[in-house]
């Protein structure tokens, strides 16, 4: 079987086991099948699927992973410091695997920093760090030193930090999508059914090196030196 549309791999993935239990610190809440495939179609449309060894980091049930799996991704990393979710994962996985053809999967329940494989893409909706201040840091750090190219989810308040530290490592921000993220009453200070959240998913580059000149000489003292260059100013730089 094939997933031809984007409501067809929406489908698929809201059959998927979710989580069992839930622990506070980690702040783990499903990502939507909906907000899901709508990510993952917008990736496979532009190439960035079919064929790739991607990381799902803070997989939780696998909801992404998978989505990607199923449409053409070739191997994927499974990773989630929880091991009772990951067991989850894995069984989401095979339960998939017996229905669809798709790629290799490999679970590693252990914590983000310590992941250290190189792969073509990261996608990950890390904890938004209300429970434990700037939880979701750890991740982007890592995923930026191991893809080119990252796909994450925050807070949209978060916006400002997004951007510095993304700036920091030489990424630049490609796209960014805003969505009402909706959390069910989960925990036991949660006092409605369902409420939403404001949160952006931003698509982040690394910056070759010819991108680093001229983000480089678009900084304030560089610009002005660059403007006003001659020979002589420009090698004292």
């Amino acid at each position: 079987m094939t997933i031809r549309s984007q409501k067809q791999l929406a489908i698929a993935l809201s059959t998927l086991k979710g989580f069992t239990k839930y622990t506070l610190t980690l702040e783990q809440y499903p990502t939507p099948s909906s907000i899901a495939a709508e990510w993952i179609w917008s990736m496979a449309l532009q190439g960035e699927v079919a064929g790739k060894v991607i990381l799902d980091a803070g997989c939780g049930p696998g909801i992404l992973g998978i989505g990607l799996l199923l449409m053409g991704a070739k191997k994927v990393f499974f990773l989630d410091s929880d091991t009772n979710v990951m067991e989850i994962c894995a069984h989401n996985y095979q339960t998939v695997k017996e229905e669809y053809e798709i790629g290799e999967a490999v679970f590693i329940s252990n914590d983000i920093s310590l992941f250290d494989y190189e792969v073509d893409i990261v996608v990950q909706n890390p904890p938004f760090g209300t429970k434990q201040e700037h939880a979701d840091k750890k991740f982007l750090e890592k995923a930026f030193t191991v893809a080119p190219i990252v796909y994450s989810m925050h807070k949209y308040s978060t916006k400002n930090f997004v951007e510095a530290i993304a700036k920091d490592f030489q990424f630049q921000i490609t796209h960014l999508w805003r969505y009402q993220f909706p959390i069910k009453e989960t925990y036991a200070f949660h006092t409605k059914p369902v409420r939403s959240v404001d949160v952006g998913l931003w698509k982040m580059e690394k910056l070759n090196q010819y991108d680093e000149f001229l983000h480089k000489i678009q900084q304030p003292k560089m610009k002005e030196l660059w403007d006003n260059k001659d020979d002589e100013v420009w090698e004292n730089a």
